[in-house]
């Protein structure tokens, strides 16, 4: 689905990334670990279009996406969510779920004098594609909720809910559990082993809770200092010494 060719950023002075080479294999639930500072954001930001390599190209299901903005991007099926969700605050979820799509005929003010009930037409298979998303995420007693009144994992589940309102090939998912309580994260992992099994989402994430990396991701990718120090899966990782020492913690094998 994604294939990562010797990339490299720098900021200044300062090498980000240095010399990257992955793949992401269509279907897997991808998890990518690594010490603050290892460079997963800033290549996060690269593979979703947020920022130019300096060197090295990213490519989308073969085709060279290198440099491609994020909203076209969007439009391909790569789409992120992001540590600190970005709802609309003041929009309840479901107005939330409906903002989705692009190119919407109603987003024209003059289709609403020249085509108004193909302007319904739509706004009405949206809204249905959005109450069968909050159906899917068990988020149908907060419907009419503001989204800014959503606890962190119930953000998280919207922000999941706004990756199926389009046809999305694979999901990059930044930090996810990031300040969501136990039950709720549950729900989060549920929501995406369904996604990936039942609608064949592709995913890459990145997490610092290992428990959580090895309940949902084979491969695992290990980041140290901008570059990949290793792969494999969960297990292999949490038993390399060389990620045990830079990013585990020396002396906590377990």
């Amino acid at each position: 689905m994604i294939k990562i060719e010797s990339v490299y950023k720098n900021f200044g002075g300062v090498r980000a990334v240095e010399n990257v080479i992955f793949e992401i294999k269509t279907g897997s639930i991808t998890g990518l670990i690594g010490p603050n500072g290892a460079g997963k954001t800033t290549l996060f930001n690269i593979i979703a279009g947020n920022i130019k390599p300096t060197d090295g190209k990213v490519f989308l299901d073969g085709k060279d996406i290198t440099g491609i903005p994020s909203h076209l991007l969007f439009n391909m099926g790569l789409l992120r969510t992001f540590q600190i969700a970005h709802e609309f605050s003041s929009l309840t979820v479901l107005e939330n779920l409906m903002m989705v799509p692009s190119l919407q005929i109603g987003e024209k003010l003059i289709n609403a004098w020249i085509r108004p009930k193909a302007v319904k037409l739509q706004e009405k298979e949206i809204r249905n594609k959005a109450v069968e998303v909050i159906d899917f995420l068990k988020l149908s007693h907060l419907t009419q909720e503001l989204a800014g009144n959503l606890s962190g994992g119930q953000k998280k589940l919207l922000e999941l809910g706004r990756t199926m309102m389009v046809d999305a090939k694979i999901v990059l998912l930044d930090e996810v559990g990031a300040g969501v309580n136990k039950t709720l994260l549950n729900d989060v992992i549920s929501a995406i082993l369904r996604l990936n099994k039942e609608r064949g989402y592709t995913f890459c994430m990145i997490e610092h809770d290992m428990d959580l990396i090895s309940r949902l991701c084979d491969p695992v990718i290990v980041m140290a200092e901008g570059s990949v120090l290793a792969q494999g899966t969960a297990d292999e990782i949490k038993s390399n010494e060389e990620v045990i020492e830079a990013y585990l913690g020396k002396g906590s094998k377990k």
